[in-house]
């Protein structure tokens, strides 16, 4: 196992992380359906999202939140720490089990965790409010999926908040959003370091809503 410490805001999370993705490879999940480990690593878009959840204000009362693909569960438990009710939900169940121990590691009491194919949401996962994700279009067929899910979780007036690196499926999704009726307002865009083998390298990551358009 590995550690990172994420610090943003005097809030500081220590985030427990297995050693080497690569070492999680499933050839079998492989075959069956392209999993790969993606969430075994803390992406620079996950801690902007998370910089840029604890930058906010403030959060309505009640509201339901979830993040999708939520890997090792940073921005969930940025949310956990100021009180938000949120459900973090991945496509891989030893993702969960790490956000679940996380939460248990920084004092967080039990993270909700939801296991969730985006092709086959489950009814009983109810709507959200706010629904959260993190660099989740590398691949092509994620921003067809992505956009096919949101409008099965998402209440009425809520709205999706997309952390990404310039991913170059985005603009596959903003032009799938766009013909589906949803309006993009880009809400910050925050430069975060990664540690690479070839040394230090910064991503601009882009936080971009998106809205359901009111139709007169």
């Amino acid at each position: 196992m590995r550690e990172e410490v994420f610090e943003h805001a005097g809030m500081s999370l220590r985030i427990l992380l297995p050693r080497a993705a690569d070492e999680l490879l499933d050839e079998e999940a492989f075959e069956k359906d392209e999993r790969m480990p993606y969430w075994a690593e803390l992406w620079p878009s996950a801690k902007a999202l998370a910089r840029w959840l604890l930058d906010q204000p403030g959060f309505a009362p009640g509201m339901r939140v979830i993040e999708l693909g939520c890997g090792v569960g940073l921005p969930s438990l940025t949310l956990q720490s100021r009180g938000v009710n949120v459900l973090a939900s991945d496509y891989n169940d030893d993702a969960l089990l790490f956000a679940r121990a996380n939460a248990h590691r920084n004092g967080l009491g039990e993270l909700n965790t939801a296991m969730l194919d985006w092709r086959q949401p489950r009814a009983e996962l109810g709507v959200f409010d706010l629904v959260l994700a993190a660099d989740v279009l590398y691949e092509q067929r994620n921003a067809l999926m992505l956009a096919e899910l949101l409008p099965c979780i998402m209440a009425p007036g809520g709205r999706f908040v997309l952390a990404d690196p310039g991913r170059r499926h985005l603009p596959h999704f903003q032009e799938i959003m766009q013909c589906d009726g949803w309006q993009e307002m880009q809400l910050a865009e925050l430069p975060e370091i990664q540690q690479l083998s070839t040394g230090l390298a910064t991503s601009r990551i882009r936080v971009a809503a998106y809205e359901k358009a009111h139709r007169r």
